[in-house]
């Protein structure tokens, strides 16, 4: 398993590792947010990816989608490879409403995050792996 950037170990609660990502729960409550991960390592870009790997990455990132819109239903989702504070090539899912305290901005910068309890964090990560861990 690749290193985590101190960031992304500091900002998130890890949920479970997909076949090729780790995701993560940003711990702020104020959207439901989540990163995918690549477990490689020294990939900044997703084009840095082998080819198969970048269509790994669209796999899990529209599964992630499908699962975020199911728990939510979502006015928007917005994702996104930004990656300006933390290099390590990450992939956010932000959940989005039209009335969220950024809309319509983005959200980093518009307000502290609210982080999540214990028990809520807790449960959060429980929602997220109903939906994202396929059936047997």
């Amino acid at each position: 398993m690749i290193r985590l950037h101190p960031r992304l170990e500091q900002d998130c609660h890890y949920v479970t590792r997909l076949d090729l990502c780790h995701l993560l729960l940003m711990n702020d409550r104020t959207y439901p947010w989540c990163l995918l991960v690549p477990d490689r390592e020294d990939i900044t870009e997703i084009h840095q990816l082998e080819e198969a790997e970048q269509q790994q990455l669209i796999r899990e990132s529209s599964r992630l989608a499908r699962g975020l819109t199911q728990l939510y239903r979502p006015d928007k989702l917005n994702i996104a490879a930004i990656g300006n504070l933390v290099p390590q090539l990450h992939l956010h899912h932000v959940v989005r409403y039209t009335g969220d305290p950024a809309w319509p901005k983005p959200v980093w910068g518009q307000a502290p995050a609210r982080p999540y309890s214990d028990e809520a964090a807790d449960a959060a990560v429980a929602r997220l792996l109903e939906v994202i861990t396929p059936s047997a």
